[in-house]
């Protein structure tokens, strides 16, 4: 691969690049930044409402649960609506549970309006990737998702960072109220400004959602998701067993079915696109180390360390800040490398990972390492999921978004279940814990690296 390429029709109509790019991230931010933001806050959120264990669980992975779950559909819904339409609902939908959320007075309230915030999210995030296939070409194309990227890599920080200064704040004594409230004033901003900047679409004729395929992959992504988010807390019950076997079984009934459909959900070309389907098992390897980084480290920082919440969040700025430079830069690097830019990408991931095993007492080695970690990843990232989407026709932008977004999402649940398990498995949860769970992430970081090598052959072949 002399150079990755990102040729493509021209947008259908000149629209307002910077403007559509800023609110269109500033969304994505937002559902990002909810993944975690909760986190911080769950102590607070238990002795006021007097939450259960179980009932605290689910406010915090209600959100992730509906998110996962609906993002394909909501890909789709953006080809039926139109990616306006459909990108501006999802964000109604987001920021009126958010507020509904801030105000909620009981912890069902409040697990029931989490999982309409995350059903908003689903809605709304695939038409960032769909705006960005339709109205962005070439080199400014690649430079849209390498925002992107860095957002997913900021925002993941910024929630934890956010929502340990909110709460430790107490505004006007609302304790953890405010880490909801905060995306209601800018998702408003974000419905006012809009309809001014984002091009309008109305959608594709003929494009129908297929209920058997939203039925059935929503079943089975429930099968897996539930227990991947709930498993570790509960002991790995018999139940999250059953459930992901069974939802393989639903995964194959899925396959069945998108067979027979007439307007499938991942219609089979899609699948046959150079590149796309080995980019994104590489971009899956990315994005499980980072979800078990995140919460690996972030347990070692308090429990180990005895750092507060936000002087946890906090220390992730090194990480985030290497993810964002080599996310926003990557397209600098000369031509005649790209080819063997994300394997070492990936080697420079595995060496950040080893670094946090050497360096776990904390202070400057520390942070190297963590910069170096979100260098590497940021270096693999953002140029993989250029190529990923490099060959995707403009037709099938939408079902492209939905299904590498959902595998990130995925692969992050899979990355906490995973190096979780491996993290707290390792009593007590101490330095130790950390320098075993960073060698299993060098290792998986090694193998995401040997993907990306079939993946550059596989875009190229194309």
């Amino acid at each position: 691969m002399a150079q990755i390429t990102l040729d493509a029709p021209p947008a259908p109509a000149p629209v307002r690049r910077g403007g559509l790019l800023t609110l269109i991230m500033l969304g994505q931010f937002m559902a990002v930044l909810d993944v975690t933001v909760v986190n911080v806050a769950a102590p607070t959120i238990r002795t006021d409402l007097q939450a259960s264990g179980a009932g605290l669980q689910l406010v915090i992975a209600g959100y992730t649960i509906a998110y996962a779950v609906l993002l394909i559909t909501g890909a789709r819904l953006g080809d039926i609506l139109g990616h306006r339409r459909a990108f501006l609902g999802g964000l109604a939908v987001f920021t009126a549970a958010s507020l509904a959320c801030g105000l909620a007075a009981s912890t069902g309230l409040l697990i029931g309006f989490r999982l309409v915030q995350g059903a908003g999210a689903a809605v709304m995030v695939p038409q960032v990737m769909s705006l960005i296939q339709r109205n962005f070409t070439g080199a400014a194309r690649a430079r849209a998702l390498s925002a992107y990227s860095a957002v997913l890599s900021g925002g993941a920080v910024a929630g934890q960072v956010i929502g340990g200064a909110l709460v430790s704040a107490d505004v006007l004594g609302t304790g953890w109220r405010p880490v909801f409230l905060v995306n209601v004033p800018i998702g408003v901003a974000l419905l006012v400004a809009g309809p001014r900047v984002l091009p309008g679409d109305r959608g594709e004729r003929g494009r129908r959602l297929d209920v058997p395929g939203v039925l059935g992959l929503s079943a089975a992504v429930v099968c897996f998701i539930v227990p991947l988010v709930l498993g570790h807390e509960e002991g790995w019950p018999g139940w999250g067993w059953v459930m992901l076997a069974g939802g393989v079984v639903l995964f194959g009934i899925f396959v069945v079915l998108q067979r027979r459909a007439a307007a499938p959900l991942i219609p089979g070309r899609l699948l046959r696109t150079p590149g796309l389907l080995a980019g994104g098992v590489t971009i899956f390897f990315a994005m499980a180390t980072f979800g078990g980084f995140l919460f690996s480290l972030a347990l070692h920082l308090q429990g180990g360390l005895g750092d507060s919440p936000l002087r946890a969040g906090l220390s992730f700025i090194p990480g985030a800040g290497g993810f964002a430079l080599a996310s926003l830069n990557w397209r600098r690097v000369p031509a005649r490398w790209h080819r063997v830019l994300v394997p070492a990408a990936f080697a420079v991931a595995a060496l950040g990972y080893l670094g946090l095993a050497v360096f776990q007492s904390g202070g400057v080695g520390l942070e190297a390492a963590m910069a170096l970690t979100g260098l590497g990843l940021g270096g693999a990232f953002s140029p993989m999921l250029a190529l990923a989407l490099a060959r995707v026709p403009v037709a099938d932008a939408a079902d492209a978004s939905g299904l590498l977004v959902t595998m990130n999402q995925f692969a992050q649940v899979v990355g906490v279940a995973t190096f979780g398990t491996v993290f707290l498995s390792v009593a007590p949860p101490t330095g130790h814990a950390l320098a075993v769970t960073s060698v299993a992430l060098a290792a998986a970081a090694v193998l995401g690296g040997c993907c990306s090598v079939l993946a550059v052959r596989s875009g190229r072949a194309g």
